[in-house]
């Protein structure tokens, strides 16, 4: 099996223009799995909540939930980097509450580092989570923690303007 992959050896592979491979496992079987096939990262996703839980939204995925899933994927995996999301309201209230559960899914949840959903309205609590040496994964465009606030699941930034508040908010 080739060697760890971690963060710096992902900033490398970005430098060299390598191909880095992403997939989402929520338990142990598909960690394993996906693993031993040299997968780069484990995203640990919210999506848990449709793919095993029955839920129509990833809304209600709690922090005890995440934890659990990406315990088990983190024990699974020996060479994969595991980055687990941030669910719902544990990031939004405070930097400290967002610190403070970032360090659980690290410690509690065996992450190596977390996803959160936003750009510059969370950039205080991503500067905090990684000012805690927690490395952050972003995510924009559709972001399914913001159905209610979109009306649903739909395409982002459909016009050019909403295309470079996209892109404004990714620098």
């Amino acid at each position: 099996m080739k060697s760890k992959v971690t963060i710096p050896s992902i900033l490398n592979a970005k430098k060299e223009k390598r191909k880095i491979s992403m997939l989402t496992a929520y338990d142990y079987l598909m960690a394993k799995i996906l693993d031993e096939a040299e997968i780069d990262i484990l995203l640990v996703g919210d999506s848990v909540g449709f793919v095993h839980m029955g839920l129509q939204s990833t809304i209600p995925v709690t922090m005890d939930q995440m934890v659990y899933h990406s315990s088990i994927v983190a024990r699974a995996t020996e060479r994969a980097l595991v980055i687990t999301d941030m669910p719902f309201g544990s990031y939004t209230v405070s930097k400290e509450e967002a610190v403070k559960n970032a360090i659980r899914l690290v410690k509690d949840g065996g992450a190596h580092g977390v996803k959160l959903e936003g750009g510059k309205r969370v950039l205080d609590k991503i500067k905090a989570i990684i000012e805690a040496e927690i490395p952050v994964m972003g995510h924009l465009g559709l972001t399914p923690q913001s159905e209610h606030k979109f009306g649903g699941f739909k395409v982002q930034a459909k016009s050019e303007d909403a295309v470079e508040r996209l892109i404004s908010d990714a620098l």
